[in-house]
């Protein structure tokens, strides 16, 4: 681990001691490392598009509305290469939240979930995406002899 020594304006170190209080740091070390890293990963899945990714794509609909959890559905099963797993939950009689993961080239993940926030009906949605590196460390387990890799996130 290396040390860096940096000046920051009053303003920034106030904002940094705060977002530090609010998340429950316990030093500035650790809260700075962890913003400039989650800076970092944003700008290289912004940046690069020919890499893969992990994603959380969360979203807000209406239930109801015009068939929309058929359509939802359907597209995570046309995109079934894509789409790892999804979670629903009701927040009242008309809305739900869900959480869809998706892995896979970065480029397709991104129209996925562009496509699925987009669709009518969709209040909010957001997305977490992490590049990930392929061809991580291979291992067998001992049981079935089974050899295969592991993506690893990117940072």
């Amino acid at each position: 681990m290396q040390r860096l020594t940096i000046s920051l304006d009053d303003n920034i170190a106030v904002a940094i001691d705060t977002f530090m209080a609010k998340q429950g740091y316990s030093n500035r070390s650790e809260a700075i490392r962890d913003l400039v890293r989650d800076a970092l990963v944003r700008m290289e899945g912004a940046n690069q598009s020919t890499h893969r990714c992990v994603a959380a794509v969360s979203y807000v609909y209406d239930y109801d509305g015009r068939d929309l959890a058929m359509r939802l559905d359907r597209a995570q099963h046309e995109h079934h290469d894509l789409t790892i797993s999804s979670m629903r939950t009701r927040l009242d009689h008309r809305h739900c939240m869900e959480v869809t993961l998706l892995r896979g080239h970065t480029d397709a993940v991104r129209r996925l979930a562009a496509a699925t926030m987009s669709e009518r009906g969709v209040h909010f949605g957001q997305v977490n995406l992490v590049p990930i590196r392929d061809g991580g460390e291979g291992h067998r387990h001992d049981e079935d002899g089974h050899h295969h890799e592991h993506s690893t996130p990117a940072l």
